[in-house]
Formats: structure tokens, sequence, C-alpha cells
């Protein structure tokens, strides 16, 4: 019989390992993002760690927070793109379920009424930076046109603002009369209209200056003033009173 001599480890050879997925809890303690929040504070984690923390598992694949970077990426990193995704929208992602998806639009809810909430305090009307922050967290991600109405004293402080009347992602109708019943039953002194554009652009159309003029014209009659007519956009806004409009 001959006896076989073992092969040297060098002599040996090994399947090759292929890299592993590495989760969240292999990472340094300070780098998670619900520790990091803990110990550095919640400003100084990035929007993806953020969310990361609330759908608390990324796929087999991608981490909580690298999932997290490749849905913003897909909203160009912008909160309020972000903010208008439904829960079929984000449900496209492999990692992201009904659960998770619905937990991202809850936080992005949160976020605009906490922005709503922030500007409520605001009773009195200044200038038309006032009226566009009043409105900007209300009409930003709209998919439709929404007309309001800010009902003042002589003071110009709100007494009240309502929603006259909801459209389609092109246009919505304002009656001039109903406005102005209720400006009568609160004796207000002065109106403001504000509508949004979802496409985004600033100018007014050729509908939107007849109604500023139709209210400006029965404002006058009922010595009740349209101080001003706010489109708002979701990067910006226009005023006909900056633009000299209502002294056409």
């Amino acid at each position: 019989m001959t006896s076989k001599t073992p092969k040297s480890s060098t002599e040996m050879k090994t399947n090759p390992v292929s890299p592993t997925y590495l989760g969240i809890k292999s990472w340094a303690e300070e780098d998670r993002p619900r520790e990091k929040l803990m110990l550095k504070g919640k400003e100084n984690l990035s929007n993806a760690e953020l969310l990361a923390i609330l759908i608390g598992s990324g796929s087999r694949s991608k981490s909580a927070v690298e999932l997290c970077k490749e849905i913003l990426q897909t909203a160009d990193h912008n909160l309020h793109i972000l903010g208008k995704r439904n829960i079929s929208d984000l449900m496209q992602f492999k990692g992201i379920g009904e659960a998770k998806a619905i937990s991202i639009i809850a936080a992005m809810e949160l976020g605009r009424r906490r922005r709503l909430a922030e500007v409520a305090v605001r009773t009195k009307i200044g200038s038309s930076r006032d009226i566009f922050e009043l409105f900007h967290p209300i009409m930003s991600d709209l998919p439709h046109e929404e007309f309001w109405i800010i009902y003042l004293n002589r003071s110009n402080s709100i007494q009240q603002k309502e929603r006259i009347s909801i459209g389609g992602v092109s246009g919505t109708v304002a009656d001039v009369k109903i406005i102005f019943k209720k400006a009568i039953q609160q004796l207000s002194s002065a109106i403001i209209a504000v509508h949004n554009h979802p496409s985004g652009t600033l100018r007014p159309s050729k509908a939107d200056i007849l109604l500023t003029n139709k209210l400006r014209e029965a404002g006058k009659f009922l010595d009740i003033r349209l101080l001003d007519h706010v489109i708002i956009t979701e990067a910006g806004y226009y005023s006909f009173a900056d633009e000299g409009m209502l002294q056409m």
C-alpha cells in the first residue's frame, strides 16, 4: 500500500466566496440611522436615513438606507415630489410593500400638516409673500386646481379662509355671487383670491384675468376691496397686486 501525503494549505483549492450583503445591523453603531439620531441628533441624518427609520428594513439586496436613496433619486431628491407619490407608485420598488408605502405617505402628510400648523398662527396679511406662505402647504402638492378666498376685516386680519371650488388639472370655476354673499354675511372689508396651477406655470390665464376683473368690479360696488389674487405653484407664486394687474 502506498500512502498519500495530504496536500498543503497552499495546494488546496477553495471555492471563491461571493460577497455577501451586509445589512444595517452589521454597520458601526454610530452609522445606523436610529443610533445616529440618538447620538448625533435628527439634524445630522440625511433624508434617506430618516426614511430608512420609517420603513425599518430594506430588501434582500439593499439596506433600508440604500433603498431609500433609490426612492429619493427617482423623485429628484425632492420631498415635494415624493409627497405626491401614491401607494402604487412606492410599491414599484423591490422591498417596499403596502405597509412601508403607507408609512412613507403618512410621514409626508404629517410634514405637510406641520407646515400648515406653523403658518396658522399668522392671522394678518401684510404682503403677497404672506399669502404664499399660508397657502403653499395647502396647494403645492395638489394634482388639481382649487380656488380659495381669504376674508379679512378692516385691519387685514383673517376672518376666514374658505375653499370655493375644486376643478380639474387645467381649471376651476368660482361663483362671484357666492364669494360676495359670504363676504357680506361676515361684514368683511376685503377679500383675497388664491388658486393654484398644478402645471407649474406662473402666468395667469385669460380666465384668471377675467375672474379677477369681475371680483374687483363687484367689490367696488359693495365696498369690499379685492386686495390681491395670488396663483400658487410648487416653485413660487404670481401676485396680481404686485404686477399692477389690479390697477387696470
